[in-house]
């Protein structure tokens, strides 16, 4: 429904940035000015800001696929065309005040081409960057001290990753560049702090070839993961959903069945004691809890029969909630969803919005590490964050 209602901010945004488009071709050669031309140009674009709406409305197939991954392609050079065009007019109007500059040369076309080619240069720049930084998986280390005495072990080592949004965007080889990053650490643990699938199964490129990446995951106390609020079948247009209340709350059972096959043990809202060593717990989302869970149990409601002379680590998909899980003597909490903002200035607001949007926090007693996630949502870009797989060495005391 919201997506319905900005539609015609949508029109009106593109029909601007196309009149721009075509004022700027024209002004740098008289043969965009012919009608073939023109029409020619305004209908590629009427097509690329299409995309979204027929990768929208086709049935599941190659092409809708293709018109899905050139609709969120898309939304990340619309952004940046949309910040730069502003940011261009705000120039222009300061300058233009400031009296500092003749009127003449601002409405000069040699002042509007230049102006002009500056924008398609900045924002094909950051376009570009931006879906070849979204490919790159690097690797990001922390080493804390949990003063635990831990008889069986004097060090933990745990990979953390999250939000991968299997689908249209990132497919097998990202999973396979993931998994050989994580074996190269030689990680004890692998942990999924949720956001597995990107709200459709269908959008997998190749269900079995993942299954067997998941597969090839080397740690010696093996795979946990939880669910993120993406780990649910339902339509999305531009990130908006159109499924009832009633169906957000159920995962596809392919998806549970593809984490199965793959030796990945999935929590849903419990712990486990591993090696008689430490507690792994992992939290329904915090939104979406699904697989039947109406209310997630509270902080204090996990810890409530657990040995607090053990160390205690929590997977949470979204980073809320701190304070309490360090009142109820959690020790380590990993968590995603945020993404780091992904897309600048994106990783300006996501610190206004949690308390850690990224990277790690000490509460208290308590560590807090989230993670930028490896794969993305929406746009099909990372620009001024990274995809990354986290290496955690614990040190006990």
């Amino acid at each position: 429904m919201v997506a319905v209602l900005l539609s015609p901010l949508y029109i009106l945004i593109n029909f601007y940035i196309a009149r721009w488009l075509l004022s700027w071709m024209q002004a740098c050669n008289k043969h965009f000015k012919n009608k073939w031309i023109r029409g020619f140009i305004i209908a590629i674009y009427t097509f690329l800001a299409s995309t979204l709406l027929l990768g929208f409305l086709l049935p599941s197939g190659n092409l809708e696929r293709i018109m899905k991954l050139l609709g969120n392609y898309w939304l990340g050079v619309l952004l940046y065309v949309i910040l730069t065009v502003i940011a261009a007019d705000a120039i222009r109007l300061i300058v233009k005040r400031s009296h500092k500059v003749k009127e003449e040369y601002l409405k000069s076309n040699k002042t509007f081409v230049t102006a002009g080619t500056i924008c398609i240069i900045i924002v094909a720049t950051l376009s570009i960057w931006g879906a070849l930084n979204a490919r790159i998986i690097r690797t990001t280390n922390y080493t804390i001290d949990i003063n635990k005495e831990v008889k069986k072990m004097d060090d933990l080592r745990i990979a953390l990753v999250a939000d991968l949004h299997l689908g249209y965007n990132l497919g097998t080889p990202q999973v396979k560049q993931m998994v050989e990053k994580i074996n190269k650490q030689n990680p004890d643990i692998v942990v999924i702090a949720g956001d597995i699938f990107d709200n459709e199964y269908e959008a997998l490129d190749n269900p079995k070839t993942i299954k067997k990446e998941f597969l090839r995951i080397n740690s010696k106390y093996g795979v946990y993961a939880i669910y993120g609020n993406h780990d649910i079948e339902e339509k999305i247009l531009a990130g908006f959903t159109f499924s009832k209340e009633g169906e957000k709350k159920k995962s596809d059972i392919r998806m549970d069945k593809l984490l199965k096959d793959s030796n990945i043990t999935l929590l849903r809202d419990e712990g486990i004691l591993i090696n008689d060593s430490f507690y792994l717990y992992g939290r329904p989302d915090y939104s979406r809890p699904g697989r039947g869970i109406e209310k997630r149990k509270t902080a204090k409601q996990i810890t409530k029969n657990l040995d607090k002379e053990k160390p205690i680590i929590v997977l949470d998909h979204e980073p809320r909630e701190l304070q309490e899980l360090a009142d109820a003597g959690v020790d380590l909490d990993l968590c995603g969803h945020t993404h780091d903002g992904q897309l600048f200035p994106g990783n300006i607001t996501t610190k206004v919005m949690w308390e850690n949007s990224y990277g790690y926090l000490k509460k208290d007693n308590m560590h807090n590490i989230v993670t930028s996630g490896v794969g993305v949502y929406g746009p099909n870009m990372r620009v001024g964050t990274k995809a990354e797989i986290v290496i955690i060495d614990i040190n006990f005391k």
